[in-house]
């Protein structure tokens, strides 16, 4: 009797090994440093990864081996805090949740453009003001106002009153929502989607007694009103927050002054 040898023909490309093949990606990043930049300019850099590592972990490698002078925002790395909001490629994304099988090309020439997101000032490299960005968010007043009694207890809610606004609790405050949109980039005095998506959070919260104040801010030539609804922030929202449904569901509260 033969007995027959089974071969295993797994390509080593499926194999989970081949997740940590050495690759090498070339990053061309805008840098600027207004020492002694008079303008942003691009700088390549040739950088070793594998196919499970984050953007992020690239942009440390640039840092702390090829020039020490490179600047970037970045905390927890965990797509939490939204520090390192970035323009990756052309779309702004975080670099902590991009992983570098999705942007490995199939030649094996990989060359990935990293720049500062739009419409805030460039301060240095990828770290731009938010200073704009976080007054607009400040100026809509985005933390629970209730003028009635305290109770004993917690205000109690619904899951149905919660669901209302849960969608807009998950704003990481990265902007990648607001330096996608069009208008913001023409004129950086509009509100923004984000400082929006926080003011709904708390418009359609049923414990809050606000919504009123916050829609008359918003009821502005440079509010809500400026949306021209291409989408490009839902796109860019690395939580996934239906950012312009919102916008329009306060647009709806103002024009029939009701939540």
């Amino acid at each position: 009797m033969t007995t027959a040898t089974v071969t295993d023909e797994t390509s080593a490309e499926n194999s989970p090994k081949s997740d940590h093949t050495p690759i090498t990606v070339t990053l061309k990043i805008l840098r600027f440093n207004p020492e002694i930049d008079s303008e942003a300019h691009w700088e390549t850099y040739e950088v070793p990864a594998q196919r499970t590592d984050r953007l992020l972990n690239l942009l440390f490698y640039v840092k702390d081996y090829l020039d020490g002078t490179f600047a970037f925002r970045r905390s927890c790395a965990h797509g939490v805090c939204g520090s390192d909001a970035m323009q990756i490629n052309g779309v702004n994304r975080l670099a902590c949740k991009v992983l570098m099988k999705d942007l490995l090309s199939k030649d094996g020439k990989t060359t990935i453009t990293i720049a500062p997101i739009k419409g805030m000032t460039t301060l240095k490299d990828l770290y731009v003001d938010m200073d704009p960005f976080f007054e607009a968010f400040r100026a809509v007043k985005p933390y629970l106002i209730n003028y009635s009694p305290e109770p004993t207890r917690e205000r109690l809610q619904s899951q149905a009153d919660r669901d209302r606004f849960d969608d807009t609790t998950k704003c990481i405050l990265c902007a990648c929502c607001t330096s996608s949109c069009p208008v913001y980039w023409n004129d950086g005095s509009y509100f923004g989607p984000a400082a929006i998506v926080n003011a709904h959070r708390f418009i359609f919260d049923s414990r809050d007694e606000a919504a009123e104040e916050r829609l008359d801010i918003l009821n502005d030539s440079e509010g809500v009103w400026r949306c021209r609804t291409t989408f490009n922030c839902t796109d860019a929202c690395p939580r996934g927050i239906q950012v312009t449904k919102a916008i329009q569901e306060v647009k709806r509260a103002l024009l029939f002054k009701r939540v």
